[in-house]
């Protein structure tokens, strides 16, 4: 039996949460309609406006009524638009344990939709509405103003990614940005706090000064980059964590090669703010509108389209004939209708963007019944965790309605770790999410490795070609693919469509009519912009494509005059380097770099924005300390030894030395040209220039 004073509570809760629907439902409505809708009396719903005020939860203002009489306009605070979506779940959590058990009284048997916690998935069924965390328009657009008086904190574009799918309900159950507590459970055993499986930490990452300035219980501002606000979030914790211990339990080694692992160690901020989010308007994305789905408008679709069994293929890359064959036999085998369901957020650095593989997409969807057959596009971040990504993929396709999940071999593997071994084992990803499957409430569908059978003129699985011997067998990686694009040469039709090529040689056009970049690196008087220069000259004389040479010190006095020379400005130094050179590149330029560029990491990063676009030459000046202090035209060393210079690389300030340069030149007893010549050399092996 349930105490006296529990059942007392939980009237009060209930009494609560219907309070702050109708408020957020009918912010103008008169007291005496809120009354009436609650079915309490005015005295009471006046003593109740009183203590949901005093506790933050709602915002109360005067407004002139029609007949002179004194009217009141009710609106959320973000601190109550996160209590009544708490209040909904424990709402729906114990109605549905109260049909349960009423089910089994006449039935003998449970339903199966009453949820096991607080955190409930509202419905087992794969076509029911699932929660989400926006208030109504009426209240969004108070707090839009009210925001005007919060801190505001700039989100990334990953944050972007994962705000969305946590207010759309694509990150169901999770109400915010983990706690400490939750974020601590899911790094050590891929579970909150309260039991649920969730194996992706999903965090708010700012700078140690943003952290600084915030009190726990404050409320703040979540904007995009360009200041508009998304929601509002109640900070309730903020922590330090051991980013060491995340990579190795998240992502199976503390290793930078992982690209995951180097955005937790180099990009994202060292302090992790975590509390429940309301949401007011979702990230507003230009391209392919008509593709963008939320995980309620898809169910919504699969309920008017009458899909009981939905089939999803996860994919970041553009889709050929064997992924065509593949989803066809994972429907079959699923007696399913199909999702393609790609990824359009962030993916892995070098990964075809994301316009590009859409109108491949779009160009293949049309190769599949219209009846069986659809696609959205998921603004996902990826973090290419292997097999915690592939349980992660599964209970984000369960919230937008699948009930089946295609999960391939080495599903979401980043490639090769430092020692130039894969970071996952080729079937790690399927045995972990067969492992959790029932739980999520999602069926596996194995990847199938599927080959083309030229005498038989059709694709098959590898493992179920039993003549292997007496037949041919054909195949094109996807280092293969690369290579003949960037060469030119013929991709056969058993291969791809020729609508996808047509696309792919057009984002690819042969290598040598690429734009690239050759970006210098070494110590201050190692021979770089000399170097440069003449290299400049050279290219410049072939004359096929527009050569700009970005030197350390130009950049310094036209583009980061106002920078000085810590680590963090000379960081930022680059990147605006990179930045600029990832345009020229992208444009089917040649940008020539010749910075000192101390940091790996921020080599690392620059190179990953500039190979979106074209190749990347990193060139290490390998002129020794001794012999740039020798040369010190400008008496810099001289000062760096005195002290009266700071943070001087080589000196006082390390320099990272590059690992696996594309090219090394010695500069010691070597004619500039020939130094230059060995870098056009090296552009000729790769296919930038003619020979």
């Amino acid at each position: 039996m349930i105490a006296a004073d529990a059942k007392t509570n939980l009237a009060e809760e209930d009494l609560l949460f219907r309070l702050l629907r109708q408020l957020d439902l009918a912010p103008d409505a008169s007291q005496r309609a809120i009354a009436a809708a609650l079915g309490i009396s005015l005295g009471r719903l006046n003593a109740q406006l009183r203590s949901a005020a005093e506790a933050g939860l709602i915002k109360i203002s005067e407004r002139p009524g029609p007949d002179r009489r004194q009217r009141f306009a009710y609106a959320l605070t973000s601190r109550g638009g996160a209590e009544k979506n708490r209040l909904a779940d424990q709402f729906l959590a114990r109605k549905f344990a109260e049909y349960d058990a009423l089910h089994a009284e006449l039935t003998g048997t449970t339903s199966g939709l009453a949820p096991l916690k607080y955190r409930t998935k509202l419905m087992q069924n794969n076509l029911a509405p699932i929660p989400e965390l926006y208030v109504s328009y009426d209240s969004a657009q108070k707090l839009k103003l009210e925001a005007g008086d919060l801190i505001s904190h700039d989100l990334t574009s990953r944050q972007i990614c994962d705000l969305e799918l946590l207010m759309n309900g694509g990150f169901n159950p999770l109400k915010g940005f983990l706690s400490q507590e939750d974020y601590d459970g899911v790094v050590e055993n891929m579970r909150l706090a309260d039991g649920t499986l969730w194996p992706m930490p999903i965090t708010l990452d700012v700078s140690e000064d943003f952290a600084e300035n915030i009190d726990l219980g404050q409320d703040i501002a979540l904007r995009d980059q360009e200041g508009v606000i998304l929601a509002t979030m109640t900070v309730t914790d903020r922590w330090t964590p051991d980013k060491a211990r995340e990579a190795e339990k998240v992502f199976g080694a503390d290793d930078v090669a992982h690209p995951a692992v180097n955005y937790l160690h180099n990009v994202a901020g060292k302090v992790y703010l975590g509390g429940p989010v309301t949401g007011i308007q979702q990230p507003v994305h230009y391209d392919f509108r008509g593709r963008r789905d939320t995980p309620n408008e898809l169910r919504a679709l699969f309920r008017k389209l009458g899909w009981r069994r939905v089939v999803a293929f996860q994919t970041r890359n553009p889709l050929h004939r064997a992924h065509q064959e593949l989803t066809f036999r994972a429907a079959k085998e699923a007696q399913a209708n199909l999702l393609i369901h790609p990824v359009v957020g962030m993916t892995k650095p070098g990964d075809v963007d994301h316009f590009t593989r859409v109108r491949c997409y779009e160009a293949v969807i049309d190769k599949y019944p219209g009846s069986t057959t659809t696609m959205s596009l998921l603004n996902l971040a990826m973090r290419m965790a292997g097999p915690r990504e592939a349980v992660w993929h599964g209970i984000i396709r369960k919230n937008h309605g699948c009930t089946h999940f295609i999960v391939g071999r080495d599903h979401a593997g980043p490639g090769k770790n430092s020692a130039g071994e894969d970071f996952y084992g080729p079937y790690e990803a399927q045995d972990l999410f067969r492992q959790y499957q029932d739980e999520i409430g999602i069926e596996m569908v194995d990847f199938k490795h599927m080959v083309y059978v030229q005498e038989r003129a059709q694709y098959e699985a590898v493992d179920e070609i039993e003549d292997k011997d007496n037949v041919t067998i054909l195949n094109i990686s996807g280092t293969e693919l690369r290579r003949r694009l960037r060469e030119g040469l013929e991709i056969p039709d058993w291969f791809s469509f020729s609508e996808v090529v047509s696309e792919l040689r057009r984002r690819f056009p042969p290598r040598s009519k690429q734009g690239f970049t050759v970006f210098f690196t070494g110590f201050s008087g190692s021979g770089k912009s000399t170097i440069a220069n003449a290299l400049m000259i050279k290219l410049m004389e072939m004359g096929d494509r527009p050569v700009t040479l970005l030197d350390g010190d130009i950049v310094r006095k036209n583009l980061s005059s106002e920078l000085g020379f810590s680590k963090e400005h000379r960081d930022l130094n680059i990147r605006r380097i990179g930045y600029v050179a990832s345009e020229i590149t992208k444009n089917g330029g040649i940008a020539i770099c010749a910075p000192i560029a101390p940091y790996a990491a921020t080599r690392r990063a620059v190179r990953e924005e500039i190979e979106q676009f074209g190749a990347f030459i990193e060139v290490h000046v390998a002129t020794s300390i001794e012999e740039c202090e020798r040369r010190d035209r400008k008496g810099l060393y001289k000062l760096a030894r005195e002290g009266k210079i700071k943070e001087f690389t080589g000196i006082s300030d390390p320099y990272d030395v590059p690992d696996d340069p594309e090219l090394r030149v010695e500069t010691e007893n070597v004619e500039v040209d020939n130094c230059a010549h060995q870098v056009i050399l090296k552009l000729e092996s790769m296919g930038l220039i003619a020979g």
